[in-house]
Order: structure tokens, then C-alpha cells, then sequence
């Protein structure tokens, strides 16, 4: 593949392929989603376990980690016993929570069309 090419925009590590990385996870769109509309962007491990229903604390503690390695959100541990751990949108994660919030909006305002979907084998939809 040569670069400027047509097929470059096709390659593995293209900006789509990247940012559609981000949504192959159940819970990435939605606890970044989270932190931004319901906590202001900013909120300890607790509170967002609270604020989304059906995420195992396992799960959560994965993907925060990996949001915090990718750069999307900052970890701050306080000084305290036991620690109390918070995390907060990036200047990135704030980015990225302008496509999530369009694709929810859409969703909200398409729920019908939505629900005329045949749930998927792994759906807990029935």
C-alpha cells in the first residue's frame, strides 16, 4: 500500500478502525458517557459502580484501567484509608465523549426503530 493512496485509508491502523477500537468494548462508550452526564466528569470507583447497573466491579476496575492507560481518563488516588480512588475525563476523553453523546442522542430519538431489531444470540434483550 502506498501512502496517499485510496487503499491507505484502509489499513489496520487507520483513524476509523482506532476509534471504533473504542467501542468494541460493552462498557467503554457507556462509563465514559457516564462520567460525563451523570458526575460532571469526575467520580470515585463507587459512585460510577452505582450509576451503572449490570457492570460487574471486576469489569469496571478492567476498563477504567484501560481508559486510564489509553489516555481517555485520569486515575488520582487520595491519600486516605483506605485509598479512595477517582477518576476523571481527559482532555482527550472529552473529546470523546462528543461522538458518544451524538450515537446516544440518535439512539434515545430512534428507540423504536431500535426495538424492531432482532436482538443478537448474546443479547440480554428478548
Amino acid at each position: 500500500m502506498k501512502p496517499g493512496t485510496p487503499e491507505e485509508q484502509w489499513r489496520e491502523d487507520c483513524a476509523p478502525r482506532r476509534v471504533l477500537e473504542l467501542f468494541a468494548t460493552k462498557w467503554t462508550s457507556m462509563i465514559l458517557h457516564t462520567l460525563h452526564a451523570r458526575h460532571g466528569g469526575r467520580a470515585r470507583t463507587g459512585a460510577l459502580h452505582r450509576s451503572l447497573s449490570g457492570i460487574s466491579m471486576k469489569m469496571l476496575s478492567q476498563t477504567l484501567r484501560e481508559l486510564a492507560a489509553s489516555g481517555l481518563v485520569t486515575r488520582h488516588v487520595e491519600d486516605s484509608v483506605p485509598p479512595a480512588v477517582e477518576y476523571a475525563l481527559s482532555p482527550l476523553g472529552e473529546l470523546m465523549v462528543q461522538p458518544i453523546e451524538m450515537v446516544y442522542d440518535w439512539a434515545r430519538a430512534n428507540a423504536a426503530a431500535l426495538d424492531d431489531l432482532e436482538p443478537r444470540a448474546t443479547s440480554k434483550r428478548r
